[in-house]
């Protein structure tokens, strides 16, 4: 550099009258290198760009004269070479620089087309990111969380958003500084730095829309929460065992806990209290796992619950050994602190088996279960806890609770008659309970001498359980006052353990086995079922189910049930009950012969070789299990059956003909079948009141003229089998001609089907559960006041439904559009307590089911052109709809997928303790609502957030 800095002060002294000469010096180097070069565009190069962007303060070209001009002692021949030497290295720096001068060069002159092609970009990526955002809302409105990776990638192009909008405004204000008339800038040195950084912005542009376009996983599903709230009625006397267990809790030298005690003492309870403590408390904890045992309780049953529990995925575990569904559990809370609480334990369960870590003071988990046997808790290694009998106060006052004060004062004898029950429960929960709701109607002192002398007579002979418990808890049932009660409560213990019993489903085997055979209709033998299920729930016989329209039995209240039916234990097997038996052995069922009624759940069954008589058989139960085998000629040994069910049986594919045989069955369910064809000798049972094939997927088609053979049938159930694919218009001929059906549940999948249906008065007085699907071209719908349920499902040109309603002179029925004031109240939908429709495209209201004053469950989605599902437009709504009470019953409502829908109804409606989960999605605004809320009032415009008030 030095020596550079000599030479151009000496070019300066010289001037320029040696430009050419070094130039055709320069020539000569070349053409020894056989190259050639013009001495003008060499000079020009050399003085004009060199200069321009490097050395602008330096003129180049006295430089290389000074350096280049020959001495008159140098010869030619000696110069050249001379000239070679020392060129060489400057060639070398002039090429580097011209290098670089192009790089950089490229930044100015290409700044207009990279703004053109970064705004483009921004353009672009612009998209994608309302594309991945659009993707996220909609994965959050299903209760999705986004990863943290699109999360970051959002933020990252917000960012680069507001950087582009800044470098495209200075790169367009460099432009517009250029020198007039000319396309050079005036400062080439802030054109080629803004050049360079929208270049940088374009690299960076270009990478954001890549990884925009490879996200293909945007979103997470949400765990369920760590707690679940247990429901639970208000408790008595459980306070402290409360608080000594939740100091053992905070004892991290004990692990496990053992809560055990006789059954009904409310161990089940004060774990529900346990459980509803870790919400209302600052105890840390990672998850609350509820698992129930019961008596039949195995291993895998207990890892599924679990694995559920966890959200483990099912290909992790499905269909695996127990030790590796351990596995996946224990790889799982072996990081985690945890609390799991196992309800009614019966014997010894081997926790590391289950998958459950090692209990330390490390980890801090613990194990917390009921049981009935002490020993339970020795086995399992675990601290015991005794639920005991309430003291006097507390049993007293549970059993005025359920007493009420009316009857407790209703005379002033029954205040010291109630004590000598008080006093003969002994402070057990359950029977104050029991005892206490069936007393709550004796108001004299006569009726309470006389149950209680009717209480002392009987006998205390089962260790622990017959000799204090059954006879307590049978008191309750020998205070039923029919005896139709009392066979549908003990006709209840046939289903397993912890089984939620579908109500409707209970009813018609009550009718099948004739609880129900004084009421010829089918509908006052429903309404009769419910009031005995009413009964036995208030006699505590009986539990309402965590699934709506069922109900349940306490287990201690099922064993007392089955010791009741085989006459207090006397006759064993005349009440047969297996579940989750792997193989039941055919020397096994010899010793059935003489049972009155056989259930068998999720079991398999050996063949037997000669199947042995059933001549007292009654009732045969076969859900979820293999029955094939079985069947093998033992039907013509069956006399007197009433009942078969063969349900869940999917290894069953044909009947066998001797089915005919039956001719005393009036129930028979093959629902959930692989049967693909019904035999024709079925029509020989005449007798047969009620036939059920629902969900039999693979039942092609039913033999002509069998079903309108059963002379008999009262209630036919055929919904969503194979045999309504297309017209079935000659089933529903035969039904029609059926003199005693009045209850019937369809699927129709056509529009043929349903416009017989519509045309037939019978059929549609006899319709309680349909099921419309697939019926594209049918574009209006009639609704009529017998349904109980209704589905419609992918109708696409269904428009409008219609309210049908039987004339008053005349017979028949009439069509109405949607409202009339003056029809009679009689005329309401009295039995419409379901309603689900779904991918219905032009459907626009539902302002019929103002009429529905009994709708408990309303379920609407996919129906894109719907804007309110009830209409006030129409004369008289507002009326009905303050007479009625719209959806003043309602339980549960699910609205989704409406993109449309801005208001449920125009005022505000009152709803009470309902489960609410809506999910609205449209052009401009989503709302989601999903959990309990008692009162709930709803303001009618949905699309803005701030106009719904829920208190």
């Amino acid at each position: 550099m030095a020596k550079a800095r000599v030479g151009i002060e000496a070019e300066k002294r010289r001037g320029e009258e040696n430009y050419r000469w070094v130039a055709e010096a320069e020539i000569e180097v070349c053409e020894m290198g056989k190259t050639s070069v013009n001495v003008e565009t060499y000079i020009n190069f050399m003085h004009s760009e060199l200069a321009v962007f490097f050395l602008p303060s330096l003129p180049l070209q006295p430089f290389l004269s000074s350096v280049f001009t020959p001495s008159p002692r140098r010869s030619r021949e000696s110069f050249l070479v001379f000239f070679v030497d020392c060129i060489s290295p400057i060639l070398d720096i002039a090429t580097r620089l011209w290098d670089c001068t192009d790089k950089r060069a490229v930044y100015v002159r290409e700044l207009p087309e990279n703004l053109i092609f970064l705004r483009n970009a921004m353009e672009k990526l612009q998209n994608v990111y309302e594309d991945v955002k659009d993707k996220v809302e909609r994965e959050e409105k299903l209760q999705k969380k986004r990863t943290r990776v699109v999360d970051g990638w959002l933020r990252n192009v917000e960012a680069i958003e507001k950087e582009v909008k800044e470098t495209l405004a200075e790169g367009d204000e460099e432009i517009q500084r250029k020198c007039l008339g000319t396309c050079c800038p005036k400062n080439c040195r802030a054109s080629y730095k803004i050049g360079k950084k929208v270049r940088e912005k374009m690299d960076v542009v270009a990478l954001k829309n890549r990884e925009g376009l490879d996200l293909s996983v945007v979103a997470e599903t949400l765990p369920s929460p760590p707690v679940i709230l247990r429901p639970s009625e208000k408790t008595v006397g459980l306070d402290l065992l409360l608080r000594e267990v939740w100091s053992f809790l905070q004892d991290d030298k004990v692990g496990s806990m053992g809560i055990y005690g006789m059954g009904g003492v409310g161990k089940t309870t004060l774990l529900k209290r346990i459980n509803n403590e870790f919400l209302q408390t600052g105890y840390e904890v990672d998850v609350v796992i509820w698992v129930v045992v019961s008596q039949q309780g195995n291993v895998e049953k207990v890892q599924e619950t679990i694995l559920n529990k966890l959200e483990i995925a099912e290909y992790k575990w499905k269909d695996r050994s127990v030790h590796e569904r351990a596995e996946e559990i224990i790889s799982f809370l072996q990081t985690k602190k945890f609390v799991l609480l196992l309800d009614d334990i019966w014997k010894q369960l081997d926790l590391l088996e289950v998958g459950i870590p090692p209990l330390n003071d490390q980890n801090k988990s613990k194990v917390i279960f009921t049981t009935r046997f002490s020993t339970v808790c020795h086995d399992m290694g675990a601290k015991s806890i005794e639920v005991e009998c309430l003291a006097w106060e507390e049993a007293f006052s549970l059993f005025r609770t359920k007493v009420g004060e009316d009857t407790l004062n209703s005379h002033p004898d029954i205040q010291k008659l109630a004590e000598i029950f008080v006093k003969e429960c002994k402070g057990l929960p359950l029977a104050l309970i029991t005892v206490g709701r069936a007393m709550a109607e004796m108001k004299t002192p006569e009726e309470w001498e006389k149950k209680i002398q009717i209480w002392k007579r009987y006998p205390s002979e089962f260790p622990g359980m017959g000799d204090r418990l059954f006879p307590l808890l049978a008191f309750s049932y020998d205070n039923l006052c029919e005896d139709t009660v009392k066979s549908c409560f003990l006709y209840c213990s046939i289903f397993p353990e912890d089984y939620e019993i579908p109500c409707n489903q209970l009813t018609q085997l009550w009718m099948g086995e004739g609880f129900l055979d004084e009421y010829d209709d089918v509908c006052e033998a429903n309404a009769k079922g419910e009031n005995i299920m009413e009964k036995l729930k208030l006699a505590c016989l009986l539990t309402s189910g965590e699934s709506h329209g069922r109900v349940k039995m306490h287990d201690v209240i099922r064993d007392m049930a089955l010791w009741i039916a085989c006459e207090n234990g006397k006759k064993k097997n005349k009440f047969v009950v297996k579940e989750q038996v792997e193989l039941i052995k055919g020397h096994e069922i010899t010793k059935w012969k003489n049972a009155q009624r056989i259930s068998v759940w999720n079991s398999g069954i050996e063949e037997c070789m000669a199947p042995p008589p059933f001549p007292n058989l009654e009732t045969l139960l076969s859900v979820g299990g293999l029955m094939k085998p079985f069947l093998s000629g033992f039907f013509r040994y069956m006399p007197v059956i009433r009942v078969l069910a063969l349900v869940e049986n999917y290894e069953l594919t044909e009947l066998p003909v001797e089915i005919g045989e039956l001719v005393t069955l009036q129930y028979l369910n093959l629902s959930l079948t692989g049967i693909k064809e019904l035999p024709m000798e079925l029509k020989k049972l005449t007798k047969l009141r009620c036939l059920v094939l629902d969900d039999m997927l693979g039942l092609k088609t039913i033999p002509h003229q069998m079903i309108s053979s059963l002379s008999s049938l009262e209630s036919f159930s055929f919904y969503n089998s194979g045999a309504t694919i297309g017209d079935c218009s000659a089933l529903l001929q035969e039904l029609e001609s059926l003199e005693h059906l009045n209850e019937i549940f369809i699927t129709l999948r056509s529009v043929t089907p349903v416009k017989k249906l519509l045309n037939s008065h019978k059929l549609l007085r006899g319709i309680n559960r349909l099921h419309v699907e697939s019926c594209n071209h049918l574009s209006s719908l009639n609704v009529y006041p017998y349904l109980q349920k209704l589905e419609i499902n992918i109708c696409d040109d269904l428009e409008d439904v219609k309210i049908i309603v039987e004339k008053e002179r005349g017979g028949g029925f009439a069509a109405y559009n949607v409202v009339q004031s003056n029809m009679a109240k009689h005329q309401n939908f009295c039995y419409l307590s379901h309603v689900a429709i779904c991918h219905c495209p032009k459907l626009l209201n539902l302002t019929w089911l103002i009429y529905a004053i009994r709708l408990q469950f309303l379920n609407v989605s996919f129906c894109d052109s719907m804007e309110e599902v009830v209409e006030d437009k129409k004369n008289g709504v507002s009326e009905i709809q303050q007479e009625l009470g719209l959806f003043s019953r309602l339980v549960s409502l699910h609205l989704s997928c409406l993109p449309n829908l801005r208001r449920i109804y125009r005022r505000p409606l009152q709803f009470p303790r309902i489960y609410i989960y809506i999910y609205i999605y449209s052009r401009n605004a989503s709302l989601i609502f999903h959990g309990y809320f008692s009162p709930a009032f709803f303001t009618p415009d949905l699309s803005d957030p701030s106009t719904v008030l829920l208190f």
